[in-house]
This record gives C-alpha cells, sequence and structure tokens, in this order.
C-alpha cells in the first residue's frame, strides 16, 4: 500500500488525483539547508528524510511503500521557505516582483528494498507588484504556510506573467513525475478510485 508522508494538504490533494488509494503519515521533519549545499541537493535531501521517516512507521505493513515531497522557491540560489510572519511574507514577494525564480520539486518513494526519486523544475516570472497588491495578498492570509510566500492555486495566478515547467510541481507534487514512479514500483495511476486512506494507528 502507498503511503504519503507530508503534512500538505495540497500534495494529499495532488496524489488524490492519480487514482491511487494511499494512507497519510503526518510526519514533520526538520527543514534545514546545509551550508554549501546547493539548492537543488538540498530539496532532494529533505525529499528523501521525509520518505525515509516515513517507511520508519511502516514497515511492518506488508508491501509499503512511502511517498516523500518537498517543494521550495528559489531565486539567486537563495532558497524561499514559508514566511515567518506577514512582514517576511511581503519581503519574499518583494523580491520576486518582476523576476523569474525556481520551483524544484523532489518526489521521493521507497520500500523496503527500493528507493527512487524524480525532480521537476519549473520557471516562474512574476509580473511588476505594486505595495498595494502585495499588501492585499498577504492579507488575505494566503501567502502563509506556502513556500515564497504565494499559491500558485489561488489569487497568486494573476501575479504570474509565464510558467516554464509543471504547474503541479508548483503547487507541490509534480503528477506526470509521480506517476512515472509509481509506475515503477507496481502502483498504476489511473486504477482504482483513488482517496485518502489511514492505516490502523494513524490519525487526522
Amino acid at each position: 500500500m502507498l503511503h504519503l508522508a507530508s503534512q500538505s494538504l495540497r500534495r494529499r490533494e495532488l496524489l488524490s488525483r492519480l487514482g491511487v488509494p494511499f494512507g497519510v503519515l503526518d510526519l514533520e521533519i526538520p527543514e534545514q539547508r546545509a551550508p554549501g549545499e546547493p539548492a537543488e541537493e538540498y530539496v532532494r535531501r529533505v525529499a528523501r528524510e521525509k520518505a525515509g521517516a516515513g517507511l520508519l512507521e511502516v514497515m511492518t505493513v506488508p508491501g509499503a511503500v512511502v511517498l516523500g515531497g518537498d517543494t521550495e522557491v528559489v531565486l539567486d540560489d537563495e532558497v524561499f521557505g514559508k514566511p515567518r510572519d506577514e512582514a517576511d511574507a511581503a519581503a519574499m514577494l518583494r523580491r520576486l516582483s518582476g523576476r523569474t525564480h525556481r520551483v524544484i520539486s523532489a518526489v521521493s518513494l521507497v520500500s523496503a528494498d527500493r528507493e527512487a526519486q524524480a525532480v521537476s523544475t519549473s520557471e516562474v516570472t512574476f509580473a511588476e507588484l505594486d505595495d498595494a497588491a502585495i499588501e492585499r495578498y498577504v492579507a488575505s492570509g494566503e501567502a502563509m504556510g506556502r513556500a515564497g510566500a504565494y499559491a500558485i492555486q489561488g489569487t497568486a495566478q494573476t501575479f504570474i506573467s509565464h510558467l516554464s515547467g509543471s504547474y503541479s510541481g508548483v503547487m507541490g507534487l509534480p503528477l506526470y513525475e509521480t506517476a512515472c514512479l509509481l509506475q515503477e514500483f507496481g502502483l498504476r495511476p489511473g486504477g482504482d478510485k483513488g482517496g485518502v486512506s489511514r492505516p490502523a494507528g494513524q490519525h487526522a
């Protein structure tokens, strides 16, 4: 059975679109970039650590497969995580205004005897944002809890003048790459009706 090691509701929603039933492992994994660590390697590492920690939780479940993912906004090799507060969110959006940044989304799939990973990198160009637009967006609450202080599936779509890459990857889980990994593990997307099921002992 597939298990998603993530606290992200968006990642759960995206994974459910692939039609593979899965359980949820609500783990909290530290996300701290090491000094000198390349941005992509950092995202890859966090995804692997989430998947590995999840696998430890379900090792006794026959045929368990765990998916871990991480998505980060990167500008000038600086990783923009989730904003600490509204002031931090506004500062991030001012930095992104009028510029093109990368969104790196890594997916790791692990089982007791194998591991595989895929990475999607997208380029997102923001229009010039004035202070009033930034203030309105931050006040809406949508910026909080999102890497880079924006949600592409929300009203921040109006900020984006160009996207090259994966919309779902920017949202939090690149569906094409994830579907390919699932097939490698014998989990065929689009089979049974998708949805979230919780293994014994797991709670919302």
